[in-house]
């Protein structure tokens, strides 16, 4: 066989096996939205209203996880230091 051919070969078989890992179900446990504000501000009624919306579309519940303090530095900092697996959302607002 040539190389040319076994190459494309190749890489036709990985491109099938990276589309079978990507089928993996997404999400299979419930997601964390985290609100660097305190429950009933304007942000966190968005994010009730986002993560209800999530949730019913998904099929898993979304979790509503409030840390206000230190001008949402408390908040992102949780978000930065979470698993990296998708799970863990930031939701903030841009005032001025």
């Amino acid at each position: 066989m040539q190389p040319l051919l076994r190459g494309a070969l190749a890489a036709c078989a990985l491109a099938l096996a990276a589309q079978a890992a990507l089928a993996q179900a997404y999400p299979d446990k419930p997601l964390t939205l985290v609100v660097p504000f305190a429950a009933g501000s304007g942000t966190d009624s968005v994010a009730r209203a986002v993560a209800a919306g999530l949730s019913a579309r998904l099929k898993q519940p979304v979790i509503v996880d409030n840390k206000p303090g230190a001008n949402a530095q408390i908040a992102a900092q949780f978000v930065a230091k979470a698993k990296g697996d998708g799970y863990t959302l930031f939701m903030t607002t841009n005032t001025s």
